[in-house]
């Protein structure tokens, strides 16, 4: 409760102390002189509450309940009503806002919070969890949610769902690109999105490194992301594309060395990292590395494709566009702001080219 005017800290616990008194809970009052109450009321069954009235008008409940059955979240609903409808009555019209919050479930079956990239909490329509297995480099989770179908979550990090077709056509440059007869290199995409999509422009050849995304990601998604992946991962080479898990860095350096060229590079290795602290230090020369070594198998009229991150991260999005002046060759580039459902926040996605010289 945010009200409009001073509280009086007193008149709003003797308000208030009858509702959790009735519930049969225990007070302990808490009293700072120009702090406000802290108020904690606990029931015998373990549920408990914090009332914290500040003195410039703000009214806080925080009621914590381990019963999870529909009975339990009744008698919740049914005791912040009424203490809502005593507030009205205390403070009549000089209430300014009332938030209820949906309840936070702790140490559910099924997690349904993850964060957004710029630090927000989300919580998802999870009702399933369809893969969860550690790998010798990562956590890898695969959940169903109602809305988006399966999610991969890597580590933690919402990495990609069947809704996400926004996110794979923005990252082959949102069909405004002619693939066929075209030799394209595909940096991680270990969910086999991009290169579902790319097999069906009928390219020469597509070779997709599966570089940080190990056998395990593999195998977990053409089983559970099949409406993402379809049938291209069910084996590692087709007609028209190669699937090499091996670390991305030595097979650029080899593709380089050899003279190999492509017409487009993909990379959905990572995202942007959101600091310079120094254990971001690694991710930026990773990225820098992969930049160079890419432009290197890039013929001088292709282009590279990559993601950036949330549009909110302009620090980071903005060290990462300094990094390309930073490379072996002069380069320019463009940038585009697409939704991506699963993340429920807007994504940066760049295309990069080799700076056309006159003679």
């Amino acid at each position: 409760f945010f009200l409009h005017l001073a509280a009086d800290c007193n008149a709003v616990l003797k308000a208030l102390q009858p509702i959790f008194q009735e519930q049969g809970m225990t007070e302990t009052v808490h009293n700072w002189e120009d702090h406000g109450y802290l108020v904690t009321y606990v029931k015998k069954n373990g549920s408990f509450a914090n009332l914290r009235i500040h003195p410039h008008g703000l009214v806080l409940v925080d009621l914590q309940s381990y019963s999870d059955d529909m009975k339990g979240r009744e008698e919740v609903d049914q005791l912040l009503n009424k203490v809502e409808e005593r507030m009205k009555e205390l403070f009549h019209g000089n209430i300014k806002r009332v938030k209820r919050l949906p309840a936070i479930l702790r140490g559910g079956v099924i997690d349904r919070y993850w964060p957004t990239a710029d630090g927000r909490l989300v919580e998802y329509d999870i009702d399933e969890v369809v893969y969860d297995e550690d790998s010798p480099f990562q956590n890898i989770k695969i959940l169903h949610s109602k809305q988006f179908g399966n999610i991969l979550i890597l580590s933690g990090d919402v990495n990609l769902a069947e809704s996400d077709l926004a996110y794979t056509q923005a990252i082959m440059g949102s069909g405004k690109e002619d693939y066929t007869g075209k030799e394209v290199l595909i940096l991680g995409g270990g969910d086999g999105g991009i290169l579902y999509e790319i097999v069906k422009l009928k390219p020469k050849m597509v070779t997709m490194v599966a570089s940080n995304i190990d056998q395990m990601v593999i195998d977990g998604c053409k089983k559970h992301m099949r409406k993402t992946c379809g049938d291209v991962l069910d084996n590692l080479k087709g007609e028209c594309y190669q699937v090499l898990i091996e670390d991305c860095i030595p097979v650029l350096k080899r593709y380089a060395k050899e003279g190999r060229m492509f017409d487009y590079v993909i990379n959905d290795l990572t995202a942007v990292p959101i600091s310079t602290s120094p254990e971001e230090d690694s991710t930026w020369e990773f990225l820098r590395l992969i930049l160079d070594l890419s432009m290197k198998v890039l013929k001088q009229d292709g282009k590279y494709f990559t993601q950036g991150n949330c549009i909110n991260l302009t620090d980071a999005l903005t060290l990462y566009e300094e990094q390309l002046s930073r490379l072996y060759c002069p380069v320019e580039f463009s940038k585009e702001t697409v939704c991506v459902p699963s993340y429920m926040e807007l994504w940066v996605f760049y295309t990069i080219w080799k700076k056309q010289t006159g003679i």
